[in-house]
């Protein structure tokens, strides 16, 4: 017997009834989202937005298209920017009467000027820890070998785009190159070595001078380096300038500034200058009022302009002193007095440690060691035993410079700037 419907029983046309309508109204089509891409954006609007960018971030956005690249080309600042500094770290050593401490590692090291600064290392080239820096010029390092080069012989020179991870090691100048000299007499002492030129910044082709003290005379020798070969030019001695001091007290690093290369000479107040257009040797008076205070003349570029000066403690190291090249007529040896910076006393209290009291250990235990070749407004201090410190010249503000390792930055500070533009937006030609 068949089931009984419990429930109430469906009519036939709700029966029929199907659970949803039969016909389904035509819906509007949806539109596809927009695809807008970057090629919609005119180059005004891109101008504008590479405007606001750092060189870093603008350099990284040109490797997105071509266009891009392009545009970015454009937005370039016409100077390179700095990316940070080189220098060989050294021990803090002990204040006097303790020995100076001399001891440098020959590890360079690449502190990055900001957040931005790509971390650069030398670590493409291991043979650059038997190397030390001497100069720093359009993107490219030269070092010298660390071991002490014996006197009548030049050294292999080492060269490096730390950006590029580039290197190329120049052979040391061939003894046969002089046939009207008479051999290679042990009297020709090596003094200092820099980077003359570089071609294009997208290949290793450059030109390096190292020159020598031969007869009491300076005689230069070029090396032009060009598709992996070098070749070497030995230049005429330089007649016109005298050298009646021991060749120790050169400099051996090299200062490049307003257009020129310098030459430090400890405890004198004569610059050596190199014009690397004719190769020619000068040398330059400082001002006769610094002849009691020129050995703490630093010699360097103001930050404003780029003009030709030169740091110095002054008045018995009382006064800190900045004075440019003029050619004014009431100039001073062809320089005059810019201004005086501050006293010395606010370097002093700057560095910790050091005596309140004792000026002749304050005079004889602090001194600058380099203008900045950043152009940022500072100067490098360097101490006896009391560590490294920059000075902002116009704040007077001191920041202490040690590694995470607790030891200093080391002397000389070499200012690093890539070639420019980069090669992947320079010119062909």
């Amino acid at each position: 017997m068949g089931k009984k419907n419990k429930g109430k029983t469906k009519t036939k046309s709700e029966a029929k009834t199907p659970p949803f309508p039969t016909s389904i109204a035509p819906t509007t089509p949806v539109e596809p989202k927009s695809t807008a891409t970057n090629d919609v954006l005119p180059e005004d609007a891109l101008r504008n937005i590479y405007g606001r960018l750092s060189v870093a971030d603008l350099l990284r956005a040109a490797l997105a298209c071509h266009r891009w690249r392009r545009v970015a080309s454009r937005c370039l600042p016409r100077s390179a920017p700095l990316l940070g500094y080189f220098f060989h770290p050294n021990d803090p050593g002990l204040p006097p009467p303790e020995p100076f401490c001399h001891d440098i590692d020959i590890h360079a090291v690449f502190a990055p000027f900001d957040a931005s600064s790509p971390r650069l290392s030398l670590d493409f080239a291991p043979d650059a820890d038997r190397y030390v820096i001497y100069d720093c010029h359009q993107g490219l390092l030269l070092l010298k070998p660390a071991v002490k080069i014996p006197d009548g012989t030049l050294p292999r020179l080492l060269v490096l785009d730390p950006a590029a991870r580039l290197r190329a090691l120049l052979p040391a100048p061939p003894r046969d190159m002089l046939p009207a000299d008479r051999g290679w007499r042990s009297s020709k002492h090596y003094v200092g070595c820099a980077i003359l030129s570089r071609t294009h910044p997208g290949t290793l082709c450059f030109e390096a001078v190292c020159y020598a003290v031969d007869g009491g005379h300076l005689r230069a020798w070029v090396a032009s380096f060009k598709d992996g070969k070098c070749v070497w030019r030995a230049l005429p001695p330089a007649r016109d300038i005298v050298v009646n001091f021991d060749p120790y007290w050169f400099e051996g690093s090299s200062v490049h500034a307003a257009g020129k290369i310098y030459w430090h000479i400890c405890n004198s107040p004569r610059l050596l200058a190199l014009d690397p257009a004719t190769l020619h040797f000068s040398y330059l008076l400082a001002p006769d009022a610094l002849a009691r205070d020129f050995s703490t003349l630093r010699l360097g570029e103001t930050p404003e302009d780029g003009r030709l000066c030169i740091l110095a403690v002054v008045n018995e190291g009382t006064q800190l002193q900045l004075w440019v090249r003029s050619k004014a007529r009431r100039s001073d040896n062809g320089w005059v007095l810019e201004r005086k910076v501050m006293d010395m006393d606010v370097v002093y209290d700057g560095v910790q440690g050091l005596p309140k009291h004792d000026k002749k250990h304050r005079f004889w235990s602090v001194w600058p060691s380099d203008m900045d070749a950043g152009r940022t407004g500072k100067a490098f201090i360097r101490t006896w035993g009391y560590g490294r410190y920059s000075l902002h010249l116009d704040t007077g503000k001191m920041e202490r410079l040690a590694t995470k390792r607790g030891k200093n930055y080391g002397h000389p500070m070499f200012a690093y700037f890539p070639a420019w533009p980069p090669a992947f937006l320079a010119p062909e030609h």
